[in-house]
Protein backbone atom coordinates (compact mmCIF):
# COMPACT_ATOMS: atom_id res chain seq x y z
CA UNK A 1 0.00 0.00 0.00
CA UNK A 2 1.34 3.50 -1.01
CA UNK A 3 1.45 5.95 2.19
CA UNK A 4 0.34 9.42 0.81
CA UNK A 5 0.23 12.64 2.19
CA UNK A 6 -3.11 14.25 2.37
CA UNK A 7 -3.60 18.03 2.72
CA UNK A 8 -5.77 19.21 5.14
CA UNK A 9 -9.42 20.62 4.12
CA UNK A 10 -11.33 23.04 5.87
CA UNK A 11 -14.77 23.24 4.02
CA UNK A 12 -17.65 26.11 5.78
CA UNK A 13 -20.65 24.83 4.56
CA UNK A 14 -23.00 28.12 4.69
CA UNK A 15 -26.37 26.27 4.63
CA UNK A 16 -29.21 28.64 3.83
CA UNK A 17 -27.94 31.83 4.95
CA UNK A 18 -26.39 35.08 3.42
CA UNK A 19 -28.02 36.81 0.08
CA UNK A 20 -25.10 37.61 -2.77
CA UNK A 21 -24.31 41.00 -1.44
CA UNK A 22 -23.45 39.34 1.64
CA UNK A 23 -21.67 36.53 0.93
CA UNK A 24 -19.22 37.90 -1.46
CA UNK A 25 -18.15 40.56 1.54
CA UNK A 26 -17.95 37.31 3.69
CA UNK A 27 -16.07 35.40 1.38
CA UNK A 28 -13.53 37.74 0.75
CA UNK A 29 -12.70 38.74 4.88
CA UNK A 30 -12.29 34.45 5.11
CA UNK A 31 -9.91 34.60 2.27
CA UNK A 32 -7.85 37.47 3.26
CA UNK A 33 -7.47 36.24 6.85
CA UNK A 34 -7.59 32.44 6.17
CA UNK A 35 -4.01 32.51 4.18
CA UNK A 36 -2.66 29.26 5.23
CA UNK A 37 0.16 27.19 2.82
CA UNK A 38 -1.18 23.44 2.43
CA UNK A 39 -4.80 23.90 3.25
CA UNK A 40 -7.21 23.65 1.01
CA UNK A 41 -9.94 25.66 1.63
CA UNK A 42 -13.54 25.11 0.32
CA UNK A 43 -16.77 27.44 1.05
CA UNK A 44 -20.07 26.71 0.07
CA UNK A 45 -22.93 29.00 -0.07
CA UNK A 46 -26.43 28.65 -0.98
CA UNK A 47 -26.84 28.25 -4.84
CA UNK A 48 -27.87 31.99 -5.03
CA UNK A 49 -24.55 33.60 -3.48
CA UNK A 50 -22.14 30.57 -5.91
CA UNK A 51 -21.62 33.50 -8.67
CA UNK A 52 -21.01 36.20 -6.16
CA UNK A 53 -18.99 34.27 -3.90
CA UNK A 54 -16.51 32.66 -7.16
CA UNK A 55 -16.54 36.53 -8.44
CA UNK A 56 -15.16 37.60 -5.09
CA UNK A 57 -12.81 34.77 -4.47
CA UNK A 58 -11.14 35.09 -8.07
CA UNK A 59 -8.66 38.15 -6.95
CA UNK A 60 -5.41 37.10 -6.48
CA UNK A 61 -5.13 38.81 -3.02
CA UNK A 62 -7.07 35.79 -1.87
CA UNK A 63 -3.92 33.23 -2.68
CA UNK A 64 -2.08 31.86 0.24
CA UNK A 65 1.85 31.55 0.01
CA UNK A 66 1.91 28.37 -1.62
CA UNK A 67 -0.10 29.90 -4.30
CA UNK A 68 -3.48 28.19 -3.93
CA UNK A 69 -6.99 30.25 -3.77
CA UNK A 70 -10.04 29.63 -2.15
CA UNK A 71 -12.13 26.80 -3.78
CA UNK A 72 -16.11 26.88 -4.27
CA UNK A 73 -18.79 24.26 -3.40
CA UNK A 74 -22.61 23.67 -3.89
CA UNK A 75 -24.80 22.38 -1.08
CA UNK A 76 -26.02 19.88 -3.36
CA UNK A 77 -27.03 18.81 -6.74
CA UNK A 78 -30.08 16.13 -8.40
CA UNK A 79 -28.79 13.03 -9.45
CA UNK A 80 -29.99 13.67 -13.21
CA UNK A 81 -28.33 16.03 -15.65
CA UNK A 82 -31.99 17.74 -16.74
CA UNK A 83 -35.37 17.14 -16.44
CA UNK A 84 -38.61 18.14 -15.03
CA UNK A 85 -37.61 18.82 -11.21
CA UNK A 86 -39.06 21.64 -10.42
CA UNK A 87 -36.72 23.80 -7.68
CA UNK A 88 -33.61 21.37 -8.84
CA UNK A 89 -30.12 22.41 -9.41
CA UNK A 90 -27.82 19.53 -11.43
CA UNK A 91 -24.10 19.18 -12.19
CA UNK A 92 -24.25 20.96 -15.45
CA UNK A 93 -25.94 23.58 -13.74
CA UNK A 94 -22.85 23.85 -11.53
CA UNK A 95 -20.69 24.14 -14.37
CA UNK A 96 -18.07 27.43 -13.88
CA UNK A 97 -19.97 28.25 -10.57
CA UNK A 98 -18.94 25.75 -8.16
CA UNK A 99 -16.19 22.78 -8.47
CA UNK A 100 -16.99 21.03 -5.20
CA UNK A 101 -20.48 19.52 -3.72
CA UNK A 102 -21.71 18.40 -0.29
CA UNK A 103 -24.02 15.40 -1.03
CA UNK A 104 -26.04 13.51 1.83
CA UNK A 105 -25.69 16.19 4.52
CA UNK A 106 -27.96 14.90 7.30
CA UNK A 107 -30.31 17.92 7.13
CA UNK A 108 -31.08 16.67 3.31
CA UNK A 109 -31.43 13.51 4.61
CA UNK A 110 -33.94 15.13 7.35
CA UNK A 111 -35.56 17.59 5.62
CA UNK A 112 -35.95 15.99 2.18
CA UNK A 113 -36.12 12.32 3.02
CA UNK A 114 -32.90 11.24 1.30
CA UNK A 115 -31.66 7.78 1.03
CA UNK A 116 -28.32 6.27 0.57
CA UNK A 117 -29.26 4.64 -2.58
CA UNK A 118 -30.60 8.86 -3.52
CA UNK A 119 -27.22 9.62 -2.58
CA UNK A 120 -24.83 7.29 -4.09
CA UNK A 121 -26.88 8.55 -7.47
CA UNK A 122 -25.66 11.94 -6.61
CA UNK A 123 -22.18 10.91 -5.69
CA UNK A 124 -21.70 9.58 -9.75
CA UNK A 125 -23.72 12.41 -10.84
CA UNK A 126 -20.64 14.72 -9.08
CA UNK A 127 -18.02 12.36 -10.58
CA UNK A 128 -19.79 12.39 -13.81
CA UNK A 129 -19.75 16.69 -14.15
CA UNK A 130 -16.17 16.89 -12.56
CA UNK A 131 -17.40 18.03 -9.29
CA UNK A 132 -15.81 16.74 -6.29
CA UNK A 133 -17.56 15.64 -3.29
CA UNK A 134 -17.71 15.55 -0.18
CA UNK A 135 -19.79 12.90 1.25
CA UNK A 136 -21.77 13.04 4.62
CA UNK A 137 -23.04 10.18 6.78
CA UNK A 138 -23.69 9.83 10.57
CA UNK A 139 -25.20 8.33 13.26
CA UNK A 140 -28.75 9.29 14.92
CA UNK A 141 -28.30 9.99 18.48
CA UNK A 142 -30.51 6.76 19.05
CA UNK A 143 -27.95 4.73 17.12
CA UNK A 144 -25.04 5.85 19.04
CA UNK A 145 -26.72 5.06 22.44
CA UNK A 146 -27.27 1.94 21.05
CA UNK A 147 -23.63 0.76 20.31
CA UNK A 148 -24.55 0.95 16.06
CA UNK A 149 -22.67 3.57 15.61
CA UNK A 150 -19.87 1.84 13.52
CA UNK A 151 -22.30 -0.24 12.12
CA UNK A 152 -24.47 2.44 10.59
CA UNK A 153 -21.97 4.74 8.90
CA UNK A 154 -19.97 1.65 7.47
CA UNK A 155 -23.18 0.73 6.22
CA UNK A 156 -24.55 4.08 4.93
CA UNK A 157 -20.34 4.57 3.11
CA UNK A 158 -20.84 1.19 1.78
CA UNK A 159 -24.44 1.49 0.16
CA UNK A 160 -23.94 5.25 -1.26
CA UNK A 161 -20.43 3.42 -3.17
CA UNK A 162 -21.96 0.53 -4.53
CA UNK A 163 -21.48 -0.32 -7.75
CA UNK A 164 -18.26 2.25 -7.41
CA UNK A 165 -15.29 1.53 -10.34
CA UNK A 166 -12.05 1.79 -8.57
CA UNK A 167 -10.25 3.03 -11.13
CA UNK A 168 -12.72 5.79 -11.48
CA UNK A 169 -13.70 6.96 -8.01
CA UNK A 170 -10.13 7.37 -6.43
CA UNK A 171 -7.12 6.78 -8.54
CA UNK A 172 -3.59 6.80 -6.19
CA UNK A 173 -2.21 9.65 -6.14
CA UNK A 174 1.64 10.54 -5.64
CA UNK A 175 2.68 11.82 -2.15
CA UNK A 176 2.16 15.57 -1.97
CA UNK A 177 0.64 15.91 -5.56
CA UNK A 178 -2.62 17.71 -4.83
CA UNK A 179 -3.07 18.07 -8.27
CA UNK A 180 -4.18 14.58 -8.45
CA UNK A 181 -5.66 14.30 -5.45
CA UNK A 182 -9.08 12.17 -5.12
CA UNK A 183 -12.23 13.82 -6.10
CA UNK A 184 -14.06 12.04 -3.52
CA UNK A 185 -14.03 13.59 0.63
CA UNK A 186 -15.95 11.54 3.29
CA UNK A 187 -17.58 14.32 6.18
CA UNK A 188 -18.41 12.00 8.95
CA UNK A 189 -20.89 14.06 11.25
CA UNK A 190 -22.82 12.06 13.86
CA UNK A 191 -26.28 13.45 13.49
CA UNK A 192 -26.79 14.69 17.14
CA UNK A 193 -23.68 16.44 17.14
CA UNK A 194 -25.17 18.92 14.68
CA UNK A 195 -25.95 22.52 15.47
CA UNK A 196 -25.91 20.94 19.31
CA UNK A 197 -22.97 22.11 20.50
CA UNK A 198 -22.14 18.36 21.47
CA UNK A 199 -19.03 17.19 19.98
CA UNK A 200 -17.87 13.83 19.47
CA UNK A 201 -14.76 12.29 21.63
CA UNK A 202 -11.45 11.91 20.36
CA UNK A 203 -12.05 7.71 20.68
CA UNK A 204 -15.53 8.26 19.12
CA UNK A 205 -13.91 9.88 16.26
CA UNK A 206 -11.49 7.64 15.88
CA UNK A 207 -13.15 4.76 15.92
CA UNK A 208 -15.17 5.29 13.55
CA UNK A 209 -12.27 7.13 10.47
CA UNK A 210 -10.76 3.95 11.48
CA UNK A 211 -13.96 1.97 10.30
CA UNK A 212 -14.52 4.76 7.41
CA UNK A 213 -10.93 3.50 5.65
CA UNK A 214 -11.38 0.23 6.21
CA UNK A 215 -14.39 0.86 4.24
CA UNK A 216 -13.12 2.54 1.30
CA UNK A 217 -9.99 0.75 1.50
CA UNK A 218 -12.08 -2.85 0.90
CA UNK A 219 -14.60 -0.83 -1.70
CA UNK A 220 -11.54 1.17 -3.79
CA UNK A 221 -8.05 -0.89 -3.25
CA UNK A 222 -5.84 0.01 -0.34
CA UNK A 223 -4.01 2.62 -2.48
CA UNK A 224 -7.50 4.73 -3.76
CA UNK A 225 -8.84 3.77 0.22
CA UNK A 226 -5.42 5.54 2.01
CA UNK A 227 -5.71 8.41 -0.49
CA UNK A 228 -8.94 9.96 0.34
CA UNK A 229 -9.17 12.45 3.20
CA UNK A 230 -11.98 11.96 5.96
CA UNK A 231 -13.01 14.76 8.30
CA UNK A 232 -15.02 15.58 11.05
CA UNK A 233 -18.21 17.70 11.40
CA UNK A 234 -20.93 18.46 14.08
CA UNK A 235 -20.52 21.63 15.83
CA UNK A 236 -16.75 22.25 15.07
CA UNK A 237 -15.85 25.85 16.31
CA UNK A 238 -12.68 27.89 17.52
CA UNK A 239 -13.15 26.80 20.74
CA UNK A 240 -12.87 23.01 20.34
CA UNK A 241 -10.75 22.64 17.00
CA UNK A 242 -7.64 21.81 19.34
CA UNK A 243 -9.08 18.83 20.76
CA UNK A 244 -10.27 17.63 17.09
CA UNK A 245 -6.89 18.56 15.78
CA UNK A 246 -4.98 16.50 17.94
CA UNK A 247 -6.95 13.21 15.99
CA UNK A 248 -4.18 11.28 14.00
CA UNK A 249 -6.63 10.23 11.51
CA UNK A 250 -8.71 13.12 11.40
CA UNK A 251 -7.75 14.96 7.24
CA UNK A 252 -9.92 18.19 8.14
CA UNK A 253 -13.39 19.66 9.21
CA UNK A 254 -16.76 20.36 7.44
CA UNK A 255 -17.97 23.49 9.62
CA UNK A 256 -21.22 24.73 10.06
CA UNK A 257 -22.09 27.80 11.44
CA UNK A 258 -18.88 28.73 12.51
CA UNK A 259 -17.72 29.08 8.86
CA UNK A 260 -19.77 32.43 8.92
CA UNK A 261 -17.50 34.04 11.11
CA UNK A 262 -14.45 35.41 9.22
CA UNK A 263 -11.95 35.45 12.79
CA UNK A 264 -13.54 32.02 14.11
CA UNK A 265 -12.63 30.26 10.69
CA UNK A 266 -9.51 31.83 10.81
CA UNK A 267 -8.51 30.10 14.08
CA UNK A 268 -9.73 26.95 13.24
CA UNK A 269 -7.83 26.77 9.94
CA UNK A 270 -4.42 27.81 11.42
CA UNK A 271 -4.56 25.43 14.28
CA UNK A 272 -5.80 22.77 12.05
CA UNK A 273 -2.61 23.74 9.93
CA UNK A 274 -0.01 23.69 12.90
CA UNK A 275 -0.94 20.21 14.21
CA UNK A 276 -1.42 18.88 10.80
CA UNK A 277 2.18 19.94 9.63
Amino acid sequence: MIRVMRPVIIAGNWKMHTIPADAAEVATTIAARTRVAGVTRVLCPPFTSLAAVRDALASADVAAPDGRGVEVGAQDLHPEPFGAYTGSISGPMLAGLASWVIVGHSERRRDAGETDELIGRKVAAARIHELRAILCVGEQLAEREAGRAVEVVDAQVRTCLRGADPAVLAPPVSPGDDAGRPWLTIAYEPVWAIGTGQVATAEQISEVHEMIRRALAGILGPDSGEAIRILYGGSVTAENIAHLAAIQNLDGVLVGGASLKPDGFAAIIKTLEKVKK
